[in-house]
């Protein structure tokens, strides 16, 4: 008799039981991740995607549209999502949508197309870094990135990163939207000898300010940045080469009309290649 009651209470308790987890599940429904998130990563903080896997960027991107095409889509499928729900940390106003060549959409972060590569395993992996010296994880929070794509100047004709004229893709530094960044020949290691007392010239080649030096790609050793102080404004340079926009490109993503300007070689654009400013 005793054996039947404690059965007939176990049985009660447990229905009681699954009655409050099912009324819990129903209160408390289960946690959804967000499409993209913020991780800690060797390489620091990384935006990933389904299943926590790492999403990427591709330098010949730059100007907004996906370069990425045919076999190239079969090694870095497109991530889209078209209204992804962000973790903390991340804004929605920096997702967008476009519409690639071939018709599908993806989704961008600051205008730059978002990737996965095949070759990342599991989540948190990051193999496509640095592949071909174009790819790069996606941050956040870039300082400067790295452009890839045939230099045009303001004369219409086409150069090559030894300001000579050609055709062929040159590998250069941009900010973190994609706006291309230049070096003064005549400028000295660290030092603006470009920029006047009164800013009268700034319009024409933009400071590029920058109050620290911040996140950048792994491509890029973070020893050749620094800051200086020109005309009151903190000026990022690379290699001791004070860094500047200009004007007439009109912060238009991609735009290297400066390489031509009053000469090429006088307002060449900076990579790894670039030599250190002189003393």
């Amino acid at each position: 008799m005793r054996n039947c009651l404690y059965i007939n209470r176990l049985v009660l308790l447990t229905g009681l039981l699954m009655v409050a987890l099912f009324g819990c599940d129903q209160e408390n429904p289960t946690i959804v991740s967000p499409d993209v998130s913020l991780k800690t990563s060797p390489l620091g903080g990384i935006m990933t995607g389904n299943g926590g896997k790492t999403l990427y960027f591709f330098a010949p991107d730059v100007a907004g549209t996906s370069n990425c095409s045919g076999g190239c889509v079969d090694t870095w499928p497109v991530f889209y999502k078209e209204t992804p729900t962000l973790s903390n940390g991340l804004k929605a106003a920096d997702f967008a949508t476009i519409t690639r060549a071939d018709g599908n959409k993806q989704t961008t972060f600051r205008g730059w197309p978002l990737y996965y590569f095949k070759n990342d395993a599991k989540a948190g992996d990051i193999n496509g870094d640095k592949v071909g010296n174009v790819w790069m994880v996606a941050k956040p929070n870039y300082s400067v990135m790295l452009a890839s794509r045939q230099l045009v100047g303001n004369d219409g004709k086409s150069y090559t990163f030894d300001t000579k004229e050609g055709t062929g893709n040159s590998l250069f530094l941009v900010d973190s939207v994609g706006r291309t960044l230049y070096a003064f020949a005549f400028d000295k290691n660290k030092k603006n000898t470009y920029t006047k007392a009164d800013l009268s010239n700034d319009a024409t080649w933009p400071i590029f300010e920058k109050a620290t030096i911040g996140e950048i790609p792994s491509l890029l050793e973070k020893s050749d940045f620094a800051t200086i102080t020109a005309v009151g404004k903190t000026q990022l340079t690379y290699k001791g080469w004070p860094l500047y926009y200009f004007g007439p490109d009109q912060s238009t993503r991609g735009n290297t009309k400066g390489v031509s300007v009053p000469r090429p070689g006088v307002w060449p654009v900076v990579n790894t290649t670039s030599p250190i400013a002189p003393n």
